[in-house]
This record gives structure tokens, sequence and C-alpha cells, in this order.
């Protein structure tokens, strides 16, 4: 069955004035128009398609990637607002509809939201909404702390970084945690730092335990030679000259060189650290 709102390997059924038709077990009718059929092909032979309705409200294939797919977030631009709701860029030729009750705050054209696209039960189109935690799980969790997720920053609010993990859960980045800049809409690698009674999640940006240690040592080593060996920093530095320079807490910092120290790669001094 042809799943809309995702790709689908169909195969190539019969070649009209109009472009190929596409079909499996179940279908037999789906179009590729003529500018997306590829330049060699035969028929009987399988092709992978993205799989949408068209202005007319036809299910249509098309070889073009789109930048979100169904059940999935992403960072999109609003292309146009009018009677209806919020129209998307999402790569394709019709614009992804966000209706006035899925927007979470009012969306303006030409601004960027992060949205979730869903195929709506009821009309049978592929919608999108920025009411983002009615699509977010935290009751079944899929991570465990320490464990590295992917990121997706959704919104800046007063005690941090509102973030998707994994693309299911939401996190929280706290402001205290941030070493670098960053933004909504970015993808980031995080950690799962603690899993909270109510099932919240705190993320950092940077790894935990030793990895942490290990990750900072490289990046500090990397950088001093980068600098032809010295680096004017100490444990005794500015923790806002740390992260200014190293994007890294001054803890993390300290383990580091510490390290380093250790492994004998670097003579700690009182105007910085130097290479062995």
């Amino acid at each position: 069955m042809i799943e809309l709102g995702n790709y689908n390997r169909l195969s190539i059924l019969r070649s009209t004035s109009v472009g190929l038709f596409l079909g499996d077990e179940d279908v037999d009718d789906l179009l590729l128009p003529n500018k997306y059929v590829p330049k060699d092909y035969h028929i009987g032979d399988t092709i992978e398609v993205f799989c949408y309705l068209d202005h007319e409200e036809r299910p249509v294939a098309t070889t073009l990637k789109p930048f979100i797919k169904r059940n999935e977030f992403a960072y999109l631009r609003v292309a146009e607002v009018n009677e209806y709701g919020a129209f998307m860029d999402w790569g394709l030729e019709k614009h992804l509809l966000v209706p006035f009750k899925q927007q979470r705050d009012r969306m303006e054209e030409g601004k960027w939201y992060v949205v979730y696209c869903y195929l709506d039960e009821k009309s049978f189109r592929l919608v999108a909404s920025s009411k983002l935690d009615a699509f977010l799980d935290n009751e079944e969790l899929s991570v465990k702390p320490r464990e590295e997720v992917d990121l997706l920053v959704s919104r800046k609010s007063e005690l941090g970084w509102d973030v998707i993990v994994n693309g299911r859960h939401k996190g929280l980045v706290f402001t205290s945690d941030v070493f670098k800049k960053i933004g909504v809409g970015e993808r980031l690698k995080g950690y799962i730092r603690n899993i909270r009674p109510d099932r919240k999640l705190d993320v950092v940006l940077e790894p935990i335990g030793p990895k942490s240690r290990e990750s900072a040592a490289d990046k500090i080593y990397g950088r001093l030679l980068e600098e032809g060996g010295f680096l004017g920093l100490h444990d005794k530095s500015d923790p806002d000259d740390i992260r200014d320079a190293l994007q890294m807490s001054k803890k993390n910092f300290k383990k580091a060189i510490g390290t380093l120290y250790r492994d004998r790669k670097i003579d700690i001094r009182e105007d910085g650290i130097y290479k062995v």
C-alpha cells in the first residue's frame, strides 16, 4: 500500500504522454509527471518516489526530496499565509499547510518554525503543526542516562532551550549548560544527563563521564597544536574566557587539562598551557 508523506518503492507499469504510471500490488495508477521521469528506465523497473497530494488533492509521485516527511519534525519557512492558515515551503511544488488551529503562535510569512508533519485522519491530507508537545511522548522513554542522542532545538524558554530528542521525546538544555551559540532549528548531538521522576529529560551538549574528559582533552590538544603549542588558558582562567575559546565549561576544561598533564602532553604555567 502506498504511504502518503513518505518514500515508496514502486514498479513502473506503463509510459504515457503525461508521465509514468507506477504501482504495487494495491495501486496501479500513481502518476510520476514527465518532469520527474528519469532519463533511463524500463517498464517493470522499480523506482523510489515520494508520494503526496497534488493541487487537486490527487495522489502523485515525485523524485524531489522534501525537507520533512510524515511523522517527522523539521525547521521550515512560511511561504504564504492566507485565510486557511500558513503554507510552509517543504521542497515540493505544493506547500504544506499549517491550519490556524495547529499554530502555537500565529505564523508570519517569511519566518521559520519547527513543525511536525502528519496525516489528518478527517481530510486525509498531509498537514503540519507547531503545537509540538502533542506529538512528543515522554511516557515510554527510549533513552537512558549518558546516552548520546540527536537533538532538534525547538524553542527558547525561560530555563534554557527546549529540544526534541531522537524525534520522539521532549528535553531541556539549561542555559547554564550551553557554552556555544545555538538557535531554534539547529540539529545537534546531545547527551541525557538526567531522567526526572516526572519523565522530563535534562540534556547537555557535552559528553558525560570519561567520554567527556577524552573529548575535551582531544579538543584542547588539537587547539593547542593549531596555536603553535601555547594556549593562554589555565585552571584559574575566567569561565567565560574558556567558554568563548573552547565552547566548554570550566569544570570540563580543568578535568581535561589534568588528563593531558598526567599524560605528559602539556605543561601548566601561570600564563597558560604549553605543549610538552
